[in-house]
């Protein structure tokens, strides 16, 4: 049976600030989005936004928590359930088509690295979860014999989230040189022993 009264309203309305904000976070940057702004457009007086969230730190983790609930959602409904390097690739496809998300995600990563950042438990949750999730994935394309044996799982999958990070950070810079679903592909071609990488065309031969 749904829930209805003033709970469910309230968790209706929550639902509908933290949309307002990925909106606006995605489209103008954290530091450019004001907690008035989010209030306003959410139908909120400020002190109404309060009562959802305290703080703009606050709602911000709440924001990075809805982004990977989308993602998941695309994942599920797309792809598999269990989370596999494939599966990120085709996320990494996906997120072509929302750069606000992805320069979103990519510059609070990087903040996230000062211990004070309000999203650095995310971010590292987030990277254990995955991190494990991709290894277990190494795993059972090893016992299939889809993966070498040779291949340390745990590491492999921090190659490859660092590729996918480091991917979408260089599509923000140039996208019309950076393919990131093709470049990700191309390097699970690699893993799987399928030759070397091509050299790049301005590369000096010895």
């Amino acid at each position: 049976m749904a829930t209805r009264g003033p709970y469910a309203k309230g968790e209706a309305k929550r639902a509908e600030v933290v949309d307002v904000a990925l909106e606006l976070f995605s489209r103008k940057g954290y530091d450019r989005t004001s907690f008035r702004e989010v209030a306003r457009l959410a139908g909120l007086s400020q002190s109404g936004l309060l009562h959802h969230f305290r703080t703009k730190e606050e709602l911000f983790v709440e924001v990075l928590r809805r982004r990977d609930e989308l993602n998941e959602r695309f994942y599920d409904e797309t792809v598999e359930h269990d989370v596999t390097i494939d599966g990120l690739t085709e996320i990494i496809k996906h997120n072509s088509v929302e750069p606000g998300l992805v320069r979103l995600y990519v510059s609070m990563s990087a903040e996230s690295t000062d211990a004070t950042s309000p999203a650095r438990q995310f971010f590292v949750d987030r990277y254990q979860t995955l991190r494990a999730d991709i290894a277990a994935d190494i795993r059972r394309k090893q016992a299939t014999g889809d993966l070498p044996d040779s291949l340390d799982p745990l590491t492999v999958a921090s190659l490859v989230i660092a590729a996918a990070d480091g991917l979408q950070l260089q599509w923000l810079l140039d996208p019309d040189q950076v393919d990131m679903g093709a470049m990700l592909e191309q390097l699970t071609v690699l893993l799987r022993g399928g030759g070397s990488p091509r050299p790049a065309e301005n590369a000096v031969e010895a």
